[in-house]
């Protein structure tokens, strides 16, 4: 999602009522509210076809993943991640979560910059937080980095499968961009055609 403008600074508690109420999403850093625009077709398939393959995986388990409109609290900061799990948080706030297992964040041209720095140095702050996800829309690549590797990033591309391992899932990448025609995608199908006839 894309970052677009700031506006005045205004407390955590008028920032959480206020986005009961707003027809536009809003993150909060630090005082400073900042509105996101909407995502593009590539964006939504990816986070679609993550999102789907992460309920079928979590079904009848105690962890939960969201998409897009729950928040994630990090100290004075509120993020909405594209994907987040989270589990043993029955009771946690009805709006935002502070205890995610994984997080996703799919990546576009105006949100790269964020997500690879104020994000990433944000969310690796939290204790639950096992996996950070980097997923471009834009052309194929996968980057996770694990707490258990201490946030070193891998990375992942066509021809490859990814493990969720905080969730025990195994994807391909071909997969994650299931229906994505991007130019990475549409010649990796492509030579699976030729190689396939």
């Amino acid at each position: 999602m894309n970052l677009k403008y700031a506006v005045n600074y205004i407390s955590e508690d008028e920032y959480l009522e206020g986005e009961k109420i707003s027809e536009i999403r809003h993150e909060y850093i630090e005082g400073e509210v900042w509105a996101m625009a909407g995502a593009s077709r590539s964006h939504n398939l990816v986070t679609s076809n993550v999102l789907f393959a992460f309920m079928a995986q979590l079904e009848g388990t105690r962890c939960i993943p969201f998409s897009a409109d729950m928040k994630v609290k990090v100290n004075n900061k509120f993020f909405y991640p594209d994907i987040l799990v989270a589990c043993d948080d029955e009771n946690g706030h009805d709006y935002y979560t502070d205890k995610p297992l994984i997080i996703v964040e799919v990546l576009s041209k105006n949100t790269r910059k964020t997500d690879q720095t104020i994000k990433m140095v944000a969310y690796k702050t939290l204790p639950s937080l096992q996996e950070y996800v980097l997923i471009e829309q834009d052309f194929a690549e996968v980057e996770v980095c694990r707490r258990n590797n201490n946030w070193i990033s891998e990375r992942y591309f066509l021809g490859d499968d990814v493990t969720f391992e905080s969730i025990d899932l195994t994807l391909s990448v071909e997969t994650i961009y299931n229906r994505v025609q991007n130019e990475d995608i549409l010649e990796f199908l492509q030579a699976k055609t030729e190689e396939n006839p």
